[in-house]
């Protein structure tokens, strides 16, 4: 169905069909005409490729996606919608609406049943409020996904995107940079939507490592340590670790100079590979 964006089309649409926005879901519909074809042309919804979409509001990205890739998955939570996208999505035989909660699906499953023989990108437009659990969760698990597209708080886009060693940068800056290469792509108004959200968005991509960086000899650790390291923003490297894991701080001291750095250091300082550094000296000593 054409013009999704249009607000005319959409309120008819939510009338036929009885629905109501979901606070409870932070529902908020793309209304921009341009935003969701930038979206599908920049996060890979072309040839060769299937597309992991995360949350379909009535389909408007997922109406773009589907006329360039060659196949789409749509996961969407609210079992409202499904009856609407049965309406708007009626033209593509390539798109499969699957109505269950994206953090409950076997992900590794999924891509393999859906997109054999095909590269896989995902795109998403997420509620603001599980953004960072939906990123982790496709990252952490490894799996077979070239990009990730993801519309974001704009607030939350400078965070995701920062670079190693800067003041913006917190524990998923970490997390991210150790998993893939990250960018801003472009920037989206809060009129952009409706209802209109109280702050601007945009949209972020993660390209995914072939491999991630060496020297972590224990994953679980080294995101216990970098958690605990920005559990406590304004205090020291030492003092945020020490108390986060009950660890000895002289024993915190001086894995962070055996790292090379000073005794007093910030966390939001650190490289990647002096965090790595730091991690695999303060697991040996605690």
């Amino acid at each position: 169905m054409d013009n999704l964006w249009n607000i005319g089309t959409v309120k008819a649409v939510m009338e036929r069909h009885g629905f109501t926005f979901s606070k409870a879901l932070g529902q908020n519909f793309l209304v921009n005409p341009s935003v969701c074809p930038k979206i599908a042309q920049l996060g890979n919804a072309r040839k060769g490729f299937g597309v992991l979409e995360i949350g379909t509001g009535i389909g408007v990205l997922t109406n773009e996606l589907a006329k360039g890739a060659d196949k789409v998955v749509a996961v969407e939570i609210d079992s409202r919608l499904i009856p609407v996208l049965e309406e708007t999505l009626a033209e593509y035989d390539n798109v499969k609406i699957i109505n269950e909660d994206i953090m409950k699906l076997d992900l590794a499953k999924l891509i393999n049943d859906e997109f054999a023989g095909l590269e896989v990108a995902v795109c998403a437009n997420l509620p603001y409020y599980i953004t960072s659990p939906v990123i982790m969760a496709l990252l952490e698990q490894r799996l077979p996904i070239k990009t990730i597209t993801v519309m974001v708080q704009k607030e939350a886009g400078a965070r995701l995107c920062a670079k190693m060693g800067t003041r913006e940068m917190g524990a998923v800056t970490v997390a991210i940079n150790y998993f893939a290469t990250a960018k801003v792509l472009f920037n989206v108004s809060r009129g952009s939507f409706m209802p209109q959200p109280n702050v601007d968005s945009c949209v972020v991509q993660f390209e995914l490592r072939d491999s991630t960086p060496e020297g972590v000899s224990d994953e679980k650790f080294f995101f216990k340590v970098v958690r605990g390291a920005f559990s406590q923003r304004r205090k020291t490297l030492c003092n945020s670790v020490s108390s986060a894991l009950g660890a000895d701080k002289a024993s915190v001291i001086k894995a962070i100079e055996l790292a090379g750095l000073d005794a007093n250091v910030r966390p939001e300082k650190l490289s990647m590979q002096q965090m790595i550094d730091f991690s695999e000296n303060l697991r040996k000593l605690i």
